[in-house]
């Protein structure tokens, strides 16, 4: 029994969509940072404290630096910002292994090509915990952020399947430096 034309091309086009479905972020090799958390709190005196996963699975954490660079409205920041900011990192003994941080960074252009939700209040005094990941263009020496998740006094997420996973295996990595 021979197959038709029509069915080898509809089942070609659904290979080719499914195959489609997911893109793998290539990672460029000037880029430093893949993700970071930060938290910061006014409420009660000034907490600011965080991490940032790099492209070699070093975990930095910082604690109320000084002269931060904090990232504009677009959430992006310069090639010299970053490195002023990992300047006033400190480096955990948590190491991320090349295979889990690949499964994670392959999700960061699916985020970004994603919508967030609207921000609502469901708090006050909790302050903003937010979940962040970055491409990086070597033509501007930009780091363009995008937002994972935000929790606290407001809270939004980014709509795509795989901020979940991404913001629970962040949840565990803070979990797992909050001794360091």
């Amino acid at each position: 029994m021979k197959a038709s034309p029509g069915k080898i091309a509809l089942i070609s086009l659904l290979i080719l969509v499914i195959a489609g479905c997911k893109k793998n972020y290539t990672v460029s090799n000037k880029q430093v940072i893949l993700f970071q958390f930060e938290y910061i709190n006014y409420a009660w005196g000034y907490q600011h404290n965080g991490f940032f996963i790099d492209t070699e699975g070093n975990v930095l954490k910082y604690s109320n630096p000084e002269n931060w660079n904090f990232p504009d409205n677009d959430l992006s920041l310069s090639e010299s910002q970053v490195a002023e900011n990992l300047a006033k990192c400190v480096q955990t003994s948590k190491k991320i292994s090349k295979g889990e941080l690949r499964k994670y960074t392959d999700h960061i252009d699916n985020i970004a090509s994603s919508k967030v939700t609207a921000l609502k209040n469901v708090a006050a005094d909790a302050g903003s915990s937010e979940f962040i990941c970055y491409q990086f263009s070597e033509n501007t020496g930009i780091y363009k952020g995008h937002l994972i998740k935000m929790e606290g006094d407001f809270t939004c997420e980014n709509l795509n399947f795989y901020s979940k996973k991404v913001t629970l295996w962040m949840k565990e990595i803070k979990i797992a430096i909050s001794g360091n």
